[in-house]
């Protein structure tokens, strides 16, 4: 069996997804309700959103909440895991850098 895609319109199932809209360092990324945050990002094809102290890029690594690579401030509250808080429309996304107090970009 191989596998196709369809427009949505088209779609047996009739999804009723909900879109929502994010800002993410000052730019709007859309994404459906239900999805992560991180989900939003990836889909939007960002994979990093947070430098660490080697300079090195970081996002998505486990995707369970564990690892805390994927932090990021959310409506103005810090080091927020985007794997596991769910996209609500109007969030207000800004990346940080891994140094509490250090300015976030």
């Amino acid at each position: 069996m191989s596998s196709y895609s369809i427009p949505a319109e088209e779609d047996p199932v009739g999804r009723r997804d909900r879109p929502v809209t994010i800002s993410v360092d000052g730019n709007e990324i859309r994404g459906v309700a239900g999805q992560s945050l991180a989900a939003v990002l990836l889909g939007a094809g960002r994979s990093q959103w947070r430098t660490a102290t080697t300079g090195g890029g970081r996002g998505v690594f486990c995707g369970i909440g564990v690892c805390f690579d994927c932090v990021a401030t959310v409506n103005g509250v810090r080091d927020i895991r985007l794997c596991r808080r769910p996209a609500r429309d109007g969030d207000r996304v800004v990346t940080q850098s891994r140094s509490a107090g250090e300015g976030e970009s």
